[in-house]
């Protein structure tokens, strides 16, 4: 399923803020494209997060392959030891910008679980071809823990003209800096193409600037594989925590 002996890039994009990206990551990238095709009628809209289009959650057979992948090759480099538990889905962007909520105009962070304890790793690989249709943009946050606390939480709360003149934020795809997030940088797609990240610390979107290339052909859409994974945090060096 995977490259065996996959050449990994660490990009530094800022102070603290690093991505693991590896090419090639997939033996037959073709096999997930067709999947996805094969249960094109299975991919949902999933109220519960903000991901501003389809996904099919990933069979926890699959989904252990790459837990075991990210294992082997990635989760020491973020800081983290045991995986607790972790999950995958096929996902594709395509909202037009004109039906995104708020909450989808900003970056964000994956918030499956908040102790300190624990690391959120995140994972992307990029099932499309046409590179127009964006990459992995990346941002540090401008206000105070409190403010952008309070920009998030209303993001979910607000009308869409009410959340636009308090935020000054108006609708599009969360691809620039603006007076709330500053843009650090940003992972172009590539066919074939896995990054892995801290999701739980890094505040992140899909950079997509053409929105109107997006559509919902598993073929010629924005086709991705997430991971997300809840793991323990690894101890400092020099701590005698268990």
């Amino acid at each position: 399923m995977f490259n065996s002996r996959p050449t990994i890039q660490t990009v530094a994009l800022t102070a603290g803020v690093r991505v693991h990206v590896i090419d090639d990551a997939l033996s037959d990238p073709g096999r997930w494209v067709a999947l996805a095709a094969e249960h094109r009628d299975a991919f949902e809209s999933a109220p519960f997060n903000a991901y501003p289009g389809l996904e099919l959650r990933m069979p926890d057979e699959l989904s252990a392959r790459l837990d075991a992948f990210f294992a082997e090759h990635i989760r020491a480099r973020l800081g983290a030891r045991r995986t607790m538990r972790m999950y995958s889905r096929l996902a594709m962007a395509t909202r037009p910008v004109d039906e995104l909520e708020p909450r989808q105009w900003i970056c964000h962070r994956d918030r499956l679980e908040v102790g300190p304890d624990r690391v959120i790793a995140a994972s992307v690989a990029y099932l499309f071809k046409d590179a127009a249709q964006g990459g992995t943009a990346f941002f540090v946050p401008r206000r105070d823990a409190h403010e952008t606390a309070m920009l998030i939480h209303e993001s979910g709360q607000l009308a869409p003209a009410e959340f636009t003149r308090k935020y000054g934020i108006p609708p599009s795809y969360p691809v620039a800096s603006n007076d709330w997030f500053e843009k650090v940088g940003t992972v172009e797609a590539k066919w074939n193409r896995m990054i892995f990240y801290d999701g739980g610390a890094l505040f992140h979107s899909s950079d997509i600037e053409a929105p109107e290339r997006l559509c919902v052909d598993p073929a010629r859409g924005r086709l991705t594989w997430n991971g997300f994974f809840v793991c323990r945090r690894a101890a400092a060096a020099g701590s005698d925590a268990g």
